[in-house]
């Protein structure tokens, strides 16, 4: 009896409807693949970098095998290394950090933003102070364009002009978001994004993808991405990376590429229902002045008061999924708790991770099932 009482479970990100729609196209496009066999370097691979140079307005595309591979190349393209210092926010997924460390540059870890969860600048520039304070020579900075929004990139990139650092966008989460009327990619010297499958934009399996107007750093990462090949496979003048997209991901991607901005829409329609059906009673995301979001999560704050485990038990038991990005910051991580914060700590780095707990997000959340999950969240947090 009690089986058939049981809530039907929703989906967190909802990746076999998207398949459903797709229908026989993604199957035609691996079969293209599987007849011709080129499966590194094909020429889908080719057709998606013109495709995504053509969504995002850059004028260079380089696929790669990950986003943090993305992240890493563009670094080693750049020669940082040992002695550098480059700044990250703290409250991000690890990768970020990660490519800085592999380097032999030191991540310097600021601050974000309370109410957009991106990097605060101020606390940008006290890192630098911080950088130059333990000896180091400040290089880079990556923003974030965290959970689908964009970073403040007119801020961040007077502070990098003053300070002669070029900056990296790390739009793993936010491909297709646009800042100010320009769509990411062609914001920064480097744009890096991920196609992992949960991304807004995902192939099936690992992929990424790095944007630029710069044309002798596109050709520097095509080098990087195949061992740091010269003129042919046995006269490497670098070192790189095997760094390439399968030709399998490509052909997925030229696909999914066809409904994204459809897509993008529709998760738009779900957050505005979430922020209607859920601004009075928890903290929702805002959007900054002039940015469109992708959602690519959408993360809510709970009242001061509300404990955190309890509300996700009390949704999980009505077959609703949560999800917390993230509860440690990179600077509480074992492998990073030992590089430098910016001057006057990160406080509220230390708080989201803490007070946030994100809700199932994606283009085909109906609104029944949004209202489901509305309920649910409403009656968590007044119990």
């Amino acid at each position: 009896m009690n089986q058939h009482l049981r809530p039907e479970p929703v989906p967190f990100i909802d990746i076999a409807a998207q398949r459903r729609r797709l229908g026989p196209s993604i199957d035609e496009a691996v079969t293209r693949v599987l007849t011709h066999c080129q499966f590194i370097n094909g020429p889908e691979v080719t057709q998606l970098e013109a495709a995504l140079a053509d969504f995002s307005g850059a004028q260079h595309v380089v696929t790669c095998a990950s986003g943090t591979d993305a992240l890493l190349m563009v670094l080693m393209a750049r020669n940082v290394g040992r002695g550098d210092a480059v700044f990250c926010p703290s409250f991000t997924f690890c990768a970020t950090g990660e490519a800085v460390a592999l380097t032999g540059a030191v991540p310097v870890f600021v601050d974000v933003d309370d109410a957009t969860f991106n990097m605060d600048v101020n606390s940008l520039k006290r890192g630098i102070a911080t950088a130059r304070k333990h000896g180091l020579t400040p290089k880079a900075v990556i923003p974030v364009d965290l959970f689908g929004q964009s970073a403040d990139h007119d801020a961040i990139g007077a502070v990098a002009e003053a300070e002669d650092l070029f900056v990296l966008d790390d739009a793993a989460q936010a491909f297709g978001a646009s800042y100010k009327g320009r769509r990411l990619g062609t914001l920064a010297l480097a744009t890096a994004t991920s196609f992992f499958p949960a991304k807004p934009l995902g192939c099936y399996g690992d992929g990424g993808a790095i944007f630029t107007d710069d044309a002798s750093l596109a050709q520097t990462l095509r080098s990087i991405r195949v061992h740091g090949q010269g003129s042919d496979k046995y006269d490497n003048v670098r070192l790189g990376l095997t760094g390439r997209l399968d030709t399998m991901q490509a052909a997925i991607l030229l696909e999914k590429l066809k409904i994204f901005e459809d897509e993008v829409a529709a998760r738009n329609q779900v957050a505005e229902r979430y922020a209607r059906g859920l601004g009075n009673v928890v903290s929702v995301p805002r959007l900054a002045g002039g940015c469109t979001s992708t959602w690519a999560q959408y993360t809510i704050r709970l009242p001061d008061g509300c404990d955190r485990d309890g509300f996700a038990a009390a949704l999980k038991a009505q077959g609703i999924p949560t999800a917390i990005y993230y509860p440690k910051s990179m600077h509480q991580q074992t492998a990073y708790r030992d590089f430098p914060v910016a001057d006057g700590g990160l406080p509220v780095c230390e708080r989201l991770s803490d007070d946030v707990i994100s809700l199932p997000m994606h283009a085909y959340l109906d609104e029944p099932t949004q209202q489901r999950i509305i309920a649910a969240v409403r009656g968590a947090v007044s119990t």
